[in-house]
């Protein structure tokens, strides 16, 4: 399976952006799809999770309440909305997936949140 992000870019605190997760070559049915983030000098966090089975929702404290997570089966794609950005969200957002054959990540869209 790859996974491609789409709709990082720069937005002033306050604002939104939804981010877009496209599975290629397979589905995301499975186990575990997500979102986690790496800020430069910081470790990778994760932020936001579906437990594909029931559809279940897990946000990291940093983020509940500002940011969404859902998914289209129909379209393999798993979406992250987020709203009321901060510039402590500034960082790089990756794609997971986790399924009976591993991990797969995304490689990564760039979300920068100015002053």
């Amino acid at each position: 399976v790859q996974l491609v992000e789409t709709g990082g870019g720069v937005v002033q605190a306050g604002g939104s952006l939804r981010l877009s997760c496209a599975a290629a070559g397979g589905t995301l049915d499975y186990y575990v799809v997500g979102w986690f983030r790496q800020a430069p000098g910081s470790e990778r966090e994760g932020i936001s999770l579906i437990i594909t089975s029931d559809d279940s929702t897990y946000y990291a404290d940093s983020v509940k309440g500002r940011f969404t997570i859902s998914r289209d089966n129909a379209k393999n794609t798993v979406y992250l909305q987020m709203n009321t950005l901060k510039s402590e969200d500034t960082a790089v957002y990756l794609c997971f997936y986790r399924d009976y054959r591993g991990e797969f990540w995304g490689q990564g869209t760039q979300v920068t949140v100015s002053p």
